[in-house]
């Protein structure tokens, strides 16, 4: 099948011979190749995505030159995903957007960023962003912070797990989380 569709795009856009992002987080086209999205970033040198079709439109990553009924989809699409982030970071006093969750970490740098919070003994709530990939890139644009996990602390900020481990290290980050009233879990029991 994947050979199949590979034969459909090339033959529907002839002389593609370079890197082109179709669809967000599902589809990459390298030189006549279908790709997961995921595939390091340093194996696709995306720098910009230029499109011609038969129609001669020229589509782009900074939003420019797209035709407005897209641009506009994806527009709402960004505005719903900040609305939601707003709303998660917002309504908890201490939120990690991390790649799976506190039980089953999914990369080790997230794993890092739950074991330090269980450490400071804090009450915290956490987002999967690879369950959606509106999210994921949202998150990433609403901090302007290019990697996960991200921790919020009273809806600001703080940083990655590079970040965390120097505070938490320093105990910086559970004089961040008492001043910011968090709650924490009782050991005592």
């Amino acid at each position: 099948l994947i050979k199949t569709l590979n034969e459909i795009i090339f033959q529907a856009i002839p002389m593609m011979r370079s890197v082109f992002l179709l669809i967000s987080t599902l589809i990459v086209i390298s030189d006549g190749f279908l790709l997961p999205a995921t595939a390091p970033a340093n194996i696709l040198p995306i720098q910009k995505l230029t499109f011609q079709a038969k129609t001669g439109l020229n589509l782009s990553t900074d939003g420019q030159n797209l035709r407005p009924d897209i641009a506009s989809q994806l527009e709402e699409i960004s505005a719903d995903a900040t609305r939601r982030i707003k709303e998660m970071i917002g309504g908890n006093k201490v939120f990690l957007f991390m790649k799976g969750s506190k039980l089953f970490p999914q990369c080790g740098f997230s794993n890092s960023a739950v074991q330090i919070l269980r450490a400071c003994d804090v009450e915290f709530q956490t987002f999967d962003v690879l369950a959606d990939p509106d999210i994921r890139q949202a998150i990433k644009d609403f901090s302007e912070w290019p990697t996960i996990p991200q921790l919020y602390v009273n809806g600001e900020f703080i940083g990655g797990s590079d970040i965390m481990i120097e505070m938490f290290q320093a105990g910086e980050l559970k004089t961040t989380l008492e001043s910011a009233g968090a709650d924490f879990v009782d050991s005592t029991d």
